[in-house]
């Protein structure tokens, strides 16, 4: 059953204010007297229920995806199937040819985050002002950083060989999560994801500041869509940080899904959807080329569609009954994993590969990955990011005050 409820089934345009579904008003036809206010159809709608309501298949889809990058870096990378690598010391390919050939796939759940990304944060931030944007992604993103920035770094101290250890400047540097910005190298390489993330989230926020809106929202896919067309031929470098080019279009995907979920599906969200895809298969086959040499075209793209059909879905409803209590631990999971899973997992790969079937190896590795995880979210961020929020608002109505007082 859809979660639009019996009057989304109508072709009535709608609008959301403070959380209501409402009719938009009808369009002017030349001519014709507009209907009195009272004969308007559906002017006090009820709540639409699936607006503000957990959607747990997000959740699953976010650690699939975190799963499908951990193995592909585990057994899939092209770095892993070379002769004497020092990870396995032998071909991947070799050694478990059939995890390599679907493993070779799984960077695309790098791509599926982004989507997820966009749909989330148009998500959670609705209604929201830009401090209380602020706030929330800083304790979502730092608190399981920090802890890994420091894991990562201890494990590498621990097990020599595989990684070249940063120096403690760089390391330190790492806390800040703006190290890309500043031409220093990343404690673990899956960090990239964050500069993205990082630069979505600082031009979605001038959105937020001025209200968000549909049509706002819209506009902004249109225009940072043009802005990621025109930056690799700007030769522009400050066009070209802004706009992310590589990035730009699966957050955009993510956007227009939200809006499908909050007011509906119609043919202009379902444009920028088609834009986003075509754009998304092209830079898949970039990605293939330049440095994952590892899968096909053919395959990331179905891979990718069937994803973003999955979305649609989720988007408008179909999987509403799906509300089993243990995706929400899963989606909790998926942050801190994908932040550990990569340097320390492979050097631990290289100490142990030895002593196990190689993909006993793995499932071990990862379900260590995994319990820690867990452990990380109920006993770092849970506690860390509750401290930082109290001091972020009080040091945030310190400011108010002192401006008032000024």
């Amino acid at each position: 059953m859809s979660m639009h409820g019996a009057d989304s089934r109508t072709s009535i345009p709608r609008r959301v204010v403070g959380g209501l579904q409402q009719p938009l008003p009808p369009l002017a036809v030349p001519g014709q007297q507009r209907p009195p206010q009272a004969a308007r159809p559906g002017r006090h709608a009820v709540v639409r229920e699936r607006v503000g309501r957990r959607l747990y298949a997000i959740d699953g889809i976010r650690l699939l995806a975190a799963l499908m990058v951990a193995v592909h870096h585990y057994a899939g990378t092209n770095r892993v199937d070379q002769p004497g690598n020092a990870i396995w010391d032998r071909p991947v390919s070799d050694v478990m040819p059939t995890v390599f050939r679907f493993a070779s796939y799984g960077w695309i759940g790098v791509e599926i985050f982004f989507v997820i990304s966009g749909f989330v944060i148009c998500m959670s931030c609705w209604g929201r002002t830009p401090r209380q944007f602020f706030v929330s992604r800083v304790i979502r993103l730092y608190p399981a950083y920090w802890f890994a920035v420091l894991f990562t770094t201890g494990v590498l101290v621990a097990v020599p060989g595989v990684w070249e250890r940063l120096r403690l400047r760089e390391v330190l540097l790492n806390l800040t999560m703006l190290q890309s910005g500043s031409g220093v190298a990343n404690v673990d390489g899956v960090y990239w994801t964050l500069w993205s993330e990082l630069r979505f989230y600082l031009l979605f926020l001038v959105v937020v500041a001025t209200g968000l809106t549909y049509r706002k929202v819209v506009v902004f896919c249109c225009v940072w869509g043009a802005a990621a067309m025109l930056a690799p031929v700007a030769k522009f470098p400050l066009l070209e940080l802004a706009a992310n080019p590589d990035g730009a279009w699966y957050f955009i995907a993510g956007l227009a899904l939200y809006l499908m979920h909050r007011f509906g599906q119609d043919l202009l969200l379902w444009g920028i959807l088609a834009m986003a895809w075509l754009m998304g298969q092209r830079e898949l086959g970039q990605r293939i080329d330049e440095v994952e040499h590892v899968s096909g075209w053919r395959g990331s793209v179905l891979i990718f569609t069937v994803f973003l059909l999955a979305m649609v879905a989720i988007a408008l409803g179909a999987t509403d009954r799906i509300r089993w209590k243990w995706l929400v631990t899963a989606g909790a999971l998926t942050y801190p994993l994908y932040l550990i899973h990569y340097a320390a997992g492979t050097a631990l790969i290289n100490r142990l590969r030895d002593t196990m079937d190689a993909r006993l190896l793995i499932a071990v590795i990862l379900a260590g990955f995994m319990v820690l995880s867990w452990l990380v979210h109920r006993f770092v961020e849970r506690p860390v990011a509750g401290l930082v929020k109290r001091g972020l608002e009080t040091s945030f109505a310190r400011v108010r005050n002192a401006g008032e007082a000024g």
